[in-house]
């Protein structure tokens, strides 16, 4: 018989408060029993919060860690069409699918990771009530604890397919044999998830957990409950899980139980998407007056809605996910977000790498924005500017329709209804008369960076510019973009809020859902317009935003292509491609960003040296390049292109995983320790 030690984690400072002052970041000099640590009632809020160390951070993913436990973020944006890394980051091994299950690589490790959180909410709950709480506290913290474990084995499914259930909590003294569990079924899976918010809902958790300013902030409250519900239930109901994706439809425990459902019919789909309705339906029956879209003017001021007096779409839609910890109360657009996160290593990221700016005014370019990417945003009439590429994959069709022009740099100043200026004059013309979304999420050659303390400059990201590679040695943009998205003026150490949910998230499952059910549903159109609106697309004649209402398929789609606008950079776009099954539109397919090159009046290229000389005397403008597309990252052809095969829809499980426990059975294809009591 084994024994089993449980280890009390060291709390990560600052997660669920405003103030690194507070409880939450004292962490013991030493690690107390577990009798010692709930004989108070400080004691049991720090093991609380140990608990919800688990929750990703997705502002540190250029530096995920392989053997971190905590945190747990994740490499998604470099893993999909968005964005790549100018330095070597873990997402191209996910876009090469060179992910190996015998490696500790930190797409394995998130097993261990989440089965720890939630260990850890169990050794909560069976020890809490010793603390000297109240029946209120004490009730409210154990439905914290359980809705936690409930959202990590959310994470799990989604990234392993159907995982053990550990419906009981087991003693230390548990033989291991005991703990050698199988793998529970999808439906079994998505059932438990769902019936465990839902009585963590109705056992103690506050309506609304924000209204306790001193430590409210950033816990689980029944709204949040409630939109996991509807996420999980969106996941259930997608393509990869609910029996449509052949590829796993045999995958079975060593016992033969069958973990995925038959191959669904019209009825059991449209069913499925319908319990999506049902609980979208209940979360604006009961949080809907408590949530709404950001509407701000541009200094920031809270106005009524897009049609107010002031009203700017670029510091709305800017605000809805760029958040300090002071403005938190402003912002009724969140829902879900971490605190405690790596704000400083994301701006640093994100900031253009400037010569002659001050360290915390520099950053360091490194997450690059994809051509495609900056070519999927629509125009200010709502039309996407190009319709599809070449033969070649590279060569726009351009949407005649659009008023896009590809050509030539513009003459005049680009500026938006509130007089926010979005193109200087000598952009090129391709970057002019986008929708406002565009200039918040997109930084391009030529654009402002507003930075109030070191004045404002435009950014040049020519080789031998003020922003450009030869500036930065290894920091520097790959793609000729960079990711603007969470960006603000000011320094690079600015307190930021890691939103994991927002309320378009709601949105999108809830048309998304309807499009399955009843495709001619108004409120498709109604939400759609609502995100549209507030994003500063024009209405147009129809008033429809640029919106066409055609085919089942047409619709879907179209929620699809705003939801990847509006939710872009905030680290869903990976697993929507995954859910939907658009993931295998990217097999053999690769990144692509954009080149500057000087060029003469006669139209050759310019000699470096030259160059160089003429941009440091601010003697080039726009119009003196050539623009080069090219295949992002500059190395060998095969590690360009996406090497996607239908194992890659659910990731390995770590072989010495499978090896302690001969019932794990693994996923389709590959080659990787389920421990539920984290044996030592």
């Amino acid at each position: 018989m084994k024994k089993y030690n449980y280890i009390i984690v060291s709390l990560l400072a600052c997660l669920l408060t405003t103030s690194c002052n507070d409880y939450f970041d004292q962490v013991p000099d030493d690690r107390l029993s577990l009798k010692e640590i709930f004989t108070t009632r400080d004691g049991a809020l720090r093991y609380l919060s140990n608990v919800y160390t688990f929750l990703p951070d997705e502002f540190n993913q250029r530096q995920v860690h392989e053997t971190s436990l905590y945190r747990t973020p994740g490499p998604w944006t470099g893993s999909s069409d968005e964005a790549e890394w100018t330095n070597d980051n873990k997402g191209k091994l996910i876009n090469n699918n060179s992910i190996d299950a015998t490696e500790g690589t930190m797409v394995l490790y998130r097993w261990k990771s989440w089965f720890s959180g939630i260990h850890e909410a169990a050794v909560f709950t069976e020890n809490v009530d010793q603390a000297p709480l109240t029946v209120t506290e004490r009730n409210q913290w154990k439905a914290e604890a359980r809705a936690l474990r409930a959202i990590y084995y959310f994470y799990l499914v989604r990234t392993y397919g159907p995982v053990p259930l550990l419906e009981k909590d087991f003693p230390m003294d548990t033989p291991s044999d005991e703990l050698q569990l199988p793998r529970n079924t999808v439906d079994e899976c998505f059932d438990f998830i769902v019936s465990e918010l839902k009585g963590a809902q109705n056992d103690g958790l506050l309506d609304d957990a924000s209204t306790d300013k001193v430590s409210g902030y950033g816990r689980i409250d029944k709204a949040i409950a409630q939109a996991f519900i509807i996420e999980a239930l969106t996941y259930r109901a997608s393509w990869l899980f609910n029996g449509e994706c052949n590829y796993y439809s045999d995958l079975a425990n060593t016992d033969g139980t069958k973990l995925f459902p038959n191959k669904p019919d019209e009825a059991t789909k449209r069913a499925n998407w319908q319990k999506v309705i049902n609980e979208c339906n209940t979360f604006f029956s009961n949080y809907g007056s408590r949530y709404h879209l950001m509407y701000t003017n541009k200094d920031g001021v809270s106005v009524s809605g897009p049609d107010s007096e002031g009203f700017s779409p670029t510091e709305s839609y800017r605000r809805a996910v760029r958040t300090l910890f002071s403005e938190m109360g402003n912002n009724k657009e969140m829902i879900f977000y971490r605190l405690d996160n790596a704000a400083g290593t994301m701006q640093y990221d994100r900031m253009p790498n400037r010569s002659g700016n001050t360290t915390n005014y520099r950053g360091g370019s490194l997450l690059g924005a994809t051509q495609e990417m900056v070519d999927a945003y629509f125009m200010s009439n709502g039309e996407s500017p190009i319709s599809g590429y070449s033969a070649d994959g590279v060569t726009p069709i351009i949407n005649e329709k659009s008023d896009y022009v590809e050509e030539g740099v513009s003459t005049t100043e680009y500026k938006g209804t509130d007089g926010t200026l979005y193109a200087p004059t000598g952009t090129r013309m391709m970057y002019v008369n986008r929708e406002p979304r565009f200039y918040v999420d997109i930084t391009f050659s030529n654009s402002k960076w507003f930075d109030g303390t070191e004045g404002d400059y435009i950014v040049d990201f020519t080789y031998s510019g003020s922003c450009g590679k030869e500036q930065g040695s290894n920091d520097y943009t790959s793609t000729g973009y960079l990711v603007r998205k969470g960006m603000d003026s000011g320094d690079r150490n600015q307190n930021l809020v890691c939103v994991l949910l927002r309320l378009t998230n709601i949105y999108f499952d809830y048309i998304e859902a309807l499009a399955h059910v009843s495709p001619t549903h108004e409120d498709i159109w109604t939400y759609m317009n609502m995100i549209r609106k507030r994003a500063g697309i024009e209405a147009g004649a129809d008033g429809l935003y640029g919106l066409k209402i055609g085919s089942r398929e047409e619709i879907r789609q179209a929620i699809l292509d705003e939801r990847h606008i509006e939710l872009c950079y905030e680290g869903h776009r990976f697993w929507d491609l995954r859910r939907t099954r658009n993931m295998m539109m990217l097999a053999g397919w690769t990144k692509h960003g954009i080149e500057a090159i000087a060029v003469n009046p006669d139209g050759s290229d310019m000699d470096l040296n030259v160059a160089r000389d003429r941009i440091a005397k601010n003697e080039l403008t726009t119009g003196d390049f050539r623009y080069v597309i090219h295949q992002v990252p500059y190395t060998e052809a095969a590690e360009r292109q996406f090497v996607i095969e239908e194992s890659f829809y659910f990731f390995p499980i770590k072989k010495t995983y499978l090896d302690e426990n001969p019932n794990l059975e693994q996923n389709n294809n590959w080659g990787g320790t389920f421990n539920p009591t984290m044996e030592q």
